[in-house]
C-alpha cells in the first residue's frame, strides 16, 4: 500500500477518523490472545481463590468485556460500534503461563479487531493489578490478533 493510499489522513495530511458511511454492514468477528507469565505460586493461588483482592479470573473477564465495549473511548480513531458479543476465556499451562482469549462480534461497517485486542490487554492488566502484591515480576507478552472475519478485507488468520 502506497502512503498516498492511507485513509486516516485528511487533505492537510492530519489524522482523521475514516469515513465508513458507504461501507456495507456485515457480520464481523475478531479473536485476540495475550499471555501473562507469573510465578507458579501466583497461578496456584489464582486457581485456589486465595488472592486477597478476590476472584481474579471473574474480575478480569468482566474487565475485558467492559474494555471491548469502551475501545472507541480509548483509541482515538476507533469507531464506536454496537458490540453484539464479547467473551473472554482463560487457559493455562498449569505452571506459569495464563493465556487470555477474547472473541468480539458485531454487525456493522467496521471491524472489531481493536475491541478484541483491547479486551485481552485489559484482562491481563487486571490480573496484574490483582496479583501484583505477591508477584511484581509478572510479564504480559505475545498479544496478537488470532483471526478476523467479515468486511471488505475478508478473513485473516495469524500464522501458527
Amino acid at each position: 500500500m502506497d502512503k498516498d493510499d492511507l485513509t486516516h489522513f485528511n487533505d492537510e495530511k492530519r489524522a482523521k477518523m475514516v469515513d465508513v458511511t458507504s461501507k456495507s454492514e456485515t457480520k464481523r468477528r475478531a479473536i485476540a490472545r495475550a499471555t501473562i507469565h507469573m510465578n507458579e505460586e501466583t497461578l496456584a493461588r489464582i486457581h485456589a481463590g486465595k488472592i486477597a483482592k478476590g476472584d481474579v479470573l471473574a474480575v478480569a473477564q468482566v474487565a475485558g468485556i467492559m474494555a471491548a465495549k469502551k475501545t472507541s473511548e480509548l483509541i482515538p480513531m476507533c469507531h464506536p460500534i454496537m458490540t453484539t458479543k464479547a467473551d473472554i476465556s482463560f487457559n493455562d499451562d498449569g505452571k506459569t503461563a495464563l493465556t487470555i482469549t477474547s472473541e468480539v462480534v458485531t454487525v456493522g461497517k467496521t471491524g472489531v479487531e481493536m475491541e478484541a485486542l483491547t479486551a485481552v490487554t485489559v484482562a491481563a492488566l487486571t490480573i496484574y493489578d490483582m496479583c501484583k502484591a505477591m508477584d511484581k515480576g509478572m510479564r504480559i507478552e505475545k498479544t496478537y490478533l488470532v483471526e478476523k472475519t467479515g468486511g471488505k478485507s475478508g478473513t485473516f488468520k495469524a500464522e501458527a
